[in-house]
């Protein structure tokens, strides 16, 4: 009996102990438009050099685009309004006057998925100081939850298509609404309608030794491109002319150092057009290096939209290249 009542107790305590641990914290859904953040802020400071300095870092045009696009779309909130629902916002940016100067970054304080960056400072001067240091650092986590956000959306409807799966043992988290079109030797094009054109994705591999000097990649690129193009990517019939979708000559593309899936990637920035005819429009690719099978994977992401905002285009083809997995990864 003794031993039955030391159980019961030992029993009652281990309970009681999981009833008093810490519980989980709900949260509720974030909410936003995509590449949207909320400044939250009063009134004098969003009117003046500090919500200058807001605007100067978060709604810079993005590198890459035929016009001006803004990196975010801001929404001014006063510290008054932020409350209830508005709290819900996914990417918030709280910027006030206070005793102690600097900036952190807290996730899911509101609602979840959710990024709040704070930034204090006890002079407008210092907060502009602080924006400046710590600007690119909350931007970068910004844009990787909006990219998670993208990805995660995609789940909804995902498309069974795998003819890239079959060519080139590679996957690609495509929605549904994106179909192959085209196919050849080595090369796929899979697009979607949109209102006023197309958002597109062609895939293709290269030796793994095609780039030989960084002093002529972006010259090796553009040329990789531009074969590509006339290859495969025709433009429309004009009599007496060659047209296919090349490099835009005016510009040169901004080329940098990425990473897609844990393989070290270039990232290509730029424009494309219409040899011979006036169409244009920006473009995504990576250029992967595939240490799986000993090649240059290469995905890129173009838009063909007149008279129309591209970025959240482009930045949904983002999301789905950087969604690439390769066969027999780690």
């Amino acid at each position: 009996m003794k031993l039955k009542h030391v159980f019961a107790v030992v029993l009652a305590v281990v309970f009681a102990a999981c009833e008093d641990g810490p519980k989980k914290k709900y949260n509720p859904q974030s909410i936003g438009a995509i590449n949207s953040v909320a400044v939250v802020m009063s009134n004098s400071l969003w009117e003046g050099a500090v919500g200058d300095k807001v605007r100067e870092h978060f709604a810079a045009p993005l590198i890459g685009l035929t016009w001006d696009e803004p990196t975010f779309d801001l929404v001014h909130l006063p510290p008054s309004v932020f409350q209830g629902t508005t709290q819900y916002r996914r990417a918030v940016l709280y910027v006030d006057l206070d005793s102690v100067t600097g900036a952190q970054i807290r996730e899911d304080l509101y609602a979840a998925p959710q990024q709040v960056a704070v930034v204090k400072g006890d002079s407008d001067s210092a907060l502009i100081q602080t924006l400046d240091t710590h600007a690119a650092r909350i931007k970068q986590e910004f844009r990787r939850m909006e990219l998670q956000e993208s990805q995660q959306r995609f789940l909804r409807s995902l498309s069974k298509e795998n003819v890239l799966d079959e060519k080139y043992g590679v996957n690609l988290r495509l929605p549904s609404v994106y179909k192959v079109g085209k196919q050849e030797d080595n090369f796929v094009w899979i697009d979607r309608e949109i209102q006023k054109g197309s958002m597109n994705i062609i895939a293709y591999e290269m030796p793994a030794d095609y780039f030989q000097s960084d002093s002529t990649l972006v010259r090796d690129i553009v040329r990789m491109r531009d074969s590509i193009g006339r290859l495969y990517v025709p433009g429309p019939d004009v009599p007496g002319k060659i047209t296919y979708m090349g490099t835009e000559k005016a510009f040169a593309p901004a080329v940098f150092a990425s990473e897609v899936n844990g393989f070290k990637a270039v990232e290509v920035r730029g424009i494309w057009e219409v040899v011979n005819y006036p169409m244009a429009g920006p473009f995504l690719t990576y250029i992967v290096n595939d240490t799986v099978r000993n090649r240059k994977m290469v995905l890129e992401g173009f838009t063909f939209a007149p008279a129309t905002n591209k970025r959240d285009y482009m930045f949904e083809l983002e999301a789905i290249l950087r969604t690439l997995k390769i066969q027999g990864q780690e």
